[in-house]
């Protein structure tokens, strides 16, 4: 069985490769109905789900109102087209589907869309009609952003009262970023055709994937159907070579949303793109007209921001950090190849006034699997490059060490459990429990330890999968400190199966099911799935864990519990973290840098967590200067007391974007980066020195300048 461990789990497209597809046709509405291969297919995928997914079902009338809920969220989340009425005449079908489903019957999902592309039709019409309105921007009026727990407008009236703000938000954000009233109008007009043509190139198939993956997210998240289409993009995101700009994309709300980072791709090394911006403009070179892309298919994105190595792409964005307000920040990128050695493993060193400390970070858990399989001597993996790494560290004389394992969101299980291995003599490291509730017991695959001093590994909530197993078994066995947030909650386990193998006509291609077959468990028995791991000392980012991660998606399965198996802990000072605790939190509340560092991440909570914006064009522009200045004084007041110059005036700041490559933009990233200096801070707090230890202890503790197993060579 193979296993991929990711830290999603949804399809979504990695930009890599030259377009795998030509542009889309258009599709006439009478053209919009279910094939006879839909009916193989749908039954087909029905019949394993059944037989085979981890989590048991019933297929009945209360799946059947989940599934309803799905499918309409999926084709309208914001409430922009569907009106209370449409929903009272759909209601008919809440109870059905589940019927529906085992007989193959998909006329509800293509009724439900045809009323959803003739809804996209009248509204694109009547937005572009209203650029033609003289918009008061002092009338005293809010636009509701995210519309999704709104009620649904009551008529086509009261929708096209929600779409007059719509597109007076519009208009004002152009006019925000200084956009000539002709450009503006232009603009608007094209987005809106343009959302009216993609809906038109929604053909049957789509109509279908959509339908059968609100089935499959109604049973649990990880699980979704993949078109033949999706499946190539499915192959494209499992390479590790990939020319593009190396990120992960799904629509929201008819933009395109950045949803992770991948190390080593040009958006990472750039450091000019975050995870939840959204691309809202492509441009091919400089000289180009820049695109805007809102309301595109994700297909027709990917397509413009593919490309091959060596050309430049320009992106307009509105960032996280802005609440998605404008005006756009327009970036430049080269595309490259996504390399293996960029995602490696690499390591620095923090000084301290009575301790050096070693930090590892970890961006992914990788491995060259083409080397590893040629019997290379020398490929590349996580395990293989921090063992080297901890050499150059033990040489170096370290006191400590931190494991940085913030952003990574998992890769090969093998990796995980070869780098528990580097820091546990022997033991078992993980537990996997399938369908059939038989539990199978992986182990260190090596004895033997290549690092026995004080240990920490800091994770945050994007810590995903094969992190947590690794954070786990090091909690578990006492090992080491968790520092941190609470993780993302993955831990499950995915397989992959072609469709086209459960069907008479096997040449043809029929897509791929992702269906979760098996669950992990640590091996004190509790799972990391739902609650993710518990750092030993939580930061206090002010984060609302249960709206992320695995705990903020519906469906996901609940945290459960199988037997414990025997296992030696290691003896990290546990009786200790509770004094470490109390250092750290006095620490935190007399450290200026550390509080104004929370200052910041509230201030950008506070922006994105908006729900409305206003329509006045005054209080708009002094609300972003507001912010811009809060977050500018909080900033350089950061930078002060870390000896770094103040941050340049914003028209210089493309200067600064320029050259975040150079070792002098890292040094300064490092300085500011008060979590991993904290960290640093609460392992040095464990390293008792030798006078302080208690001889009569149980458990060892940890001693500067001594082994942590106090038997063993360091």
């Amino acid at each position: 069985m193979v296993l991929r461990l990711g830290s999603l789990g949804a399809l979504l497209l990695i930009l890599g490769l030259e377009p795998v597809w030509a542009k889309f046709p258009t599709v006439k509405l009478s053209e919009l109905r279910a094939d006879e291969h839909h009916v193989q297919v749908l039954t087909v995928i029905n019949r394993l789900l059944s037989r085979y997914h981890y989590r048991k079902f019933s297929l009945n009338d209360e799946m059947s109102k989940n599934i309803f809920t799905e499918y309409l969220e999926s084709l309208d989340q914001n409430r922009f087209y569907f009106t209370a009425g449409d929903i009272e005449r759909f209601a008919r079908h809440q109870t059905y589907l589940d019927d529906a489903i085992n007989n193959a019957d998909m006329r509800p999902a293509f009724e439900i869309f045809r009323v959803y592309r003739s809804r996209v039709d009248e509204l694109s019409s009547y937005a572009n009609d209203l650029l033609a309105s003289d918009f008061d921007f002092t009338r005293d009026e809010d636009f509701v952003i995210d519309r999704s727990e709104v009620p649904w407008a009551r008529d086509i009236q009261a929708l096209k009262a929600v779409w007059r703000k719509r597109v007076k938000n519009d208009v004002l954000a152009l006019r925000l970023a200084n956009k000539p009233v002709d450009e503006i109008s232009e603009t608007l007009r094209k987005r809106y055709e343009r959302l009216a043509h993609s809906t038109h190139q929604i053909n049957s198939d789509d109509v279908f994937r959509t339908f059968v993956n609100s089935y499959t997210a109604s049973i649990e998240p990880h699980t979704s159907y993949f078109s033949p289409r999706g499946s190539e993009n499915f192959d494209i995101s499992m390479r590790l070579s990939l020319e593009g700009i190396g990120a992960v994309l799904r629509t929201r709300n008819e933009h395109t949303e950045i949803v992770r980072i991948i190390p080593g791709g040009p958006a990472a090394i750039s450091g000019a793109l975050q995870a939840a911006d959204f691309i809202i403009g492509v441009a091919q070179d400089e000289d180009t007209t820049m695109v805007d892309v809102v309301g595109w298919r994700l297909d027709d994105v990917v397509d413009m921001i593919r490309g091959p190595k060596g050309t430049t792409l320009r992106l307009a964005i509105l960032t996280k950090k802005s609440g998605h307000q404008p005006p756009a920040r327009v970036i430049t990128l080269v595309r490259d190849r996504i390399k293996l050695e960029d995602q490696a493993a690499d390591a620095s060193v923090i000084e301290l006034a009575s301790n050096t400390i070693g930090v590892i970070s970890i961006p992914t858990f990788y491995v060259d699997f083409a080397g590893q399989a040629r019997g290379d001597r020398d490929y590349k993996s996580t395990s293989k490059d921090v063992r080297r790494l901890l050499t150059e560290l033990n040489e170096q004389d370290i006191d400590g060490l931190i494991v940085d394992l913030r952003g990574n969101g998992g890769g090969s299980l093998a990796e995980a459990l070869e780098l528990t291995g580097l820091f546990i003599d022997q033991g078992p490291v993980l537990q996997t429990r399938d369908a059939s509730g038989q539990v199978e017991v992986n182990q260190d695959p090596a004895p033997g330890i290549s690092y026995y001093g004080p240990l920490a590994v800091l994770v945050d909530r994007d810590s995903a999968s094969a992190s947590e197993i690794f954070a786990a078994a090091i909690q578990d066995y006492r090992r080491g400190i968790i520092v941190g947030e609470p993780t993302f909650g993955k831990g499950t386990v995915q397989n992959i199966v072609e469709l086209k193998h459960f069907l008479k006509d096997s040449s043809m291609q029929y897509g791929r099911l992702k269906t979760t077959i098996a669950q992990f468990y640590r091996v004190n028995g509790g799972s990391n799935q739902y609650k993710g791991v518990l750092p030993d000392i939580v930061f206090p980012t002010g984060v609302d864990y249960s709206d992320y991660g695995e705990r903020a998606n519906k469906n996901a399965l609940p945290w459960n519990a199988v037997d414990p198996v025997a296992f030696i802990p290691a003896g990290a000072p546990v009786r200790h973290f509770v004094e470490t605790r109390k250092r750290h939190e006095q620490r935190i509340r007399d450290d200026e840098l550390f509080q104004l560092f929370l200052q910041n991440l509230d201030l950008d909570r506070q922006n994105v967590e908006r729900q409305h914006v206003s329509l006045q064009e005054a209080m708009r522009i002094r609300e972003k200067e507001r912010l811009d200045e809060d977050r500018r004084t909080i900033q350089n007041r950061m930078r002060a007391l870390v000896d770094l110059p103040p941050l340049p005036a914003e028209d210089d700041e493309d200067e600064v974007e320029a050259d975040v490559n150079s070792e002098e933009f890292k040094k300064e990233m490092r300085a500011l980066d008060v979590l991993l200096k904290e960290t640093a801070h609460i392992l040095s707090d464990l390293i008792l020195p030798v006078q302080q230890v208690d001889q009569s202890e149980e458990v060892t503790p940890w001693v500067n300048r001594t082994t942590f197993f106090s038997s063993q060579p360091r």
